[in-house]
């Protein structure tokens, strides 16, 4: 994805297998076709899908500035059936995915040495709940789409440095093997950055430790990761490609850099750390149109990212790579939401219906982003600069072809129609909708103010100086990503209080509010008192900036020493609250309070969720409440804010217990009486 800057000239607002499968993954990918045939022989009836067939593309390089495809439509074509072009049945694999051109110049894709269109749809496996990546493949290939397109990001599988994380809801091999089953290629898009409006762009915080280091850069710093990093992910997505006898039919080199473009020599860099590593497939890169010329390398595919087709588009993609097919890789079929910044953001159905059927009579492949948005569970959104710094919401619903929760839309039904029109055998039928459910409103009768929650964390660190959250000496030295973090130093009178806190703090003396700080407040006036007091400042990561050069800069918590009427403070006790399911293992074991009434503060609050023998999915909204996060069974669902537009929270059934749930809520500033459950999403 892409944010500010030359997007506004498009229109666009700133965004953003078991045990059994570990024994087949030690065969050959072929050998495992041949155990999924004997074993699920109705996979073979799934991988029936529709590869589209052309017969131009470009205009040839003599014609261009009389005839460009964009300008001028080409002859019906008959409709395709390409059954036999999937990735189960596609035995003889000698030419992986390529470029070609008829005989009057008109390029195109070839799959195996026959004429090929990508239709895709974009999945990111790690916003979707494991069990229901199946469900959400199978309707993106019944909708007509052939491809499945995912990011993959390196902050979550490398969450500390040297630690590598590829199980569950993040088993990259997983997901494509299921892609392959159901006969869908697949194109991986590895980053090292990825933007996809997730924190810090895909990157991981802990290298923000250095203060000299240049991300994506040849900084020696940065490559020197990106290397060990590589070292550990594409040996893991090196068996999975075409000419192995796996679905993977393209990679691309990092993501728009064209809108970075700080260093000549680092894209080349990447690409041959992707070719050195085995990486054998068709190599691209995506950029918007305006800036395609500096994000390109001599000898790979430039694709474009954008909301609406444009004639020049042919144009531009020609003058950087001469006579080429043209892949629109992100087709923005919706856009992402903001906290605090206007309504759930919606995209004209006919506007996708038009467009789309722009690309189908121009003879143009594309990637429907989002196909599928998912969630930003936990604390993995971003953020984006709309004049202030603005957090990117829990949902990523897109309002893409199926929503957050997997649901058919409008959207979906208009590509399939469109799609089925010109394939000569129907679609596959539609998978049934995922059942939903209205729980009975739950009361959280139980607290504990965070003061009190203090002996259940992780000891704290002793520091003379404040250090950011990447800073903090935890997690082998990878300091803390995401959550929240609370330094604590005795004061002994009042006065103007200075820090520099990224993004939201709030203030306390012991255990009394005092104000807030965050980027355009870096005051607070704390009002006289006797003795000695803690002066506690708790401050929270809403989303670390996803695109620019800003997010070099990156750090959160307190960034800069803090003075008492201009004396600097020293002496810190610095507690991480990045509220992992351990945390919440330990939290079981305290004594809770009976709520009585409103809390004002930071308190965590507990009920229980009665679901029945069959959970099923559902969203719960927190009427009266503030600001916090909602954690089912210690899984974080994400964080809710009265100020919109999201108003509800997805809760995917399959992470609920039959009967018995507990529920608990951290909310930072005063507590609602209930949670309210409903059957669909209000945004």
């Amino acid at each position: 994805m892409w944010t500010p800057g030359p997007r506004a000239a498009f229109g666009a607002a700133e965004r953003g297998w078991s045990s059994a499968r570990r024994g087949v993954l030690s065969l050959s990918i072929m050998g495992f076709r041949h155990f999924l045939s004997r074993c699920l022989s109705w996979s073979r009836i799934l991988a029936i899908f529709f590869l589209p067939f052309i017969s131009s593309g470009l205009a040839s390089p003599s014609k261009l500035r009389e005839t460009v495809p964009s300008q001028t439509a080409h002859p019906p074509e008959p409709r395709y059936n390409w059954s036999h072009l999937t990735p189960l049945e596609l035995k003889n694999r000698s030419v992986g995915l390529g470029t070609g051109s008829t005989v009057t110049g008109h390029a195109h894709f070839t799959l195996n040495g026959h004429k090929f269109r990508i239709f895709g749809g974009s999945i990111h496996y790690f916003r979707v709940p494991r069990e229901y990546w199946r469900d959400r493949l199978l309707k993106l290939k019944a909708c007509g789409l052939n491809t499945v397109t995912t990011y993959i990001p390196w902050n979550l599988h490398e969450p500390e440095r040297g630690k590598f994380e590829f199980s569950g809801n993040l088993d990259l091999e997983a997901f494509v093997l299921m892609a392959w089953e159901m006969g869908l290629w697949v194109i991986l898009r590895p980053g090292p950055y990825i933007c996809a409006e997730i924190d810090l762009g895909g990157l991981p915080s802990w290298l923000l430790q250095d203060y000299k280091s240049r991300m994506r850069t040849t900084d020696k710093g940065f490559v020197e990761a990106v290397d060990r990093y590589f070292d550990h992910l594409v040996p893991r997505m090196a068996p999975l490609q075409y000419r192995q006898g796996g679905p993977v039919i393209a990679f691309q080199v990092e993501n728009e850099y064209g809108a970075f473009n700080m260093d000549k020599h680092y894209m080349p860099y990447l690409q041959e750390a992707l070719l050195k590593r085995g990486v054998v497939e068709l190599l691209l890169t995506s950029d918007v149109p305006t800036e395609l010329p500096k994000g390109y390398i001599k000898g790979v595919l430039a694709t474009i990212n954008m909301r609406k087709y444009f004639k020049d588009i042919p144009k531009r993609l020609y003058r950087v790579q001469g006579n080429k097919p043209i892949l629109i890789m992100e087709y923005w079929i919706g856009w992402f939401d903001c906290w605090g910044l206007g309504p759930h953001q919606f995209t004209n159905v006919r506007d996708v219906e038009r467009t789309v059927s722009q690309f189908i009579k121009y003879n143009i492949s594309f990637n429907a982003y989002m196909f599928h948005g998912g969630t930003n569970f936990g604390f993995m959104n971003g953020a984006v600069l709309n004049g202030i710094h603005r957090s990117v919401v829990t949902s990523y619903d897109y309002d893409a072809a199926l929503t957050e929760a997997g649901d058919y839309t409008e959207k979906y039904f208009i590509l399939r129609k469109i799609l089925g029109s010109i394939s000569e055998i129907p679609l596959p039928p539609l998978p049934d909708p995922t059942p939903k459910s209205v729980y009975p409103d739950v009361s959280l009768f139980h607290y504990l103010p965070l003061w009190e929650v203090l002996q259940y964390l992780h000891a704290p660190v002793k520091m003379s100086v404040p250090v950011s959250m990447e800073n903090l000496p935890i997690n082998n030295g990878s300091g803390q990503s995401f959550g929240l973090i609370l330094y604590e130093t005795p004061i002994c009178s009042g006065g103007c209080l200075h820090a520099h806190a990224e993004d939201m703090a709030q203030v306390f003396l012991n255990d009394s509010v005092l104000g807030i700080l965050n980027e355009n407040i870096r005051n607070v006036h704390i009002p006289a008192f006797k003795g000695c007091q803690p002066l506690r400042i708790l401050v929270e990561n809403q989303g670390r900036l996803v695109f620019r050069q800003k997010m070099l800069y990156e750090r959160k918590g307190l960034t800069d020493s803090v003075s008492l009427n201009k004396v600097t403070l020293k002496g810190y006790t610095i507690y991480s609250l990045d509220m992992k399911m351990d945390f919440f293992d330990r939290l079981r074991s305290a004594t809770w309070r009976p709520i009585t009434g409103s809390y004002e503060g930071p308190a965590f609050y507990r009920g229980t969720l009665r679901a029945g023998p069959s959970p099923k999915d559902t969203f719960l909204s927190l009427p009266d409440w503030n600001y916090g996060f909602v954690f089912i069974n210690g899984r974080n669902l994400g964080r809710y804010w009265s100020i919109g537009p999201q108003k509800t929270l997805y809760l995917p059934g399959v992470w609920l217990h039959p009967e018995d749930n507990e529920i608990i809520v951290f909310e930072k500033i005063m507590n609602g009486l209930f949670i309210r459950f409903t059957d669909e999403p209000k945004l």
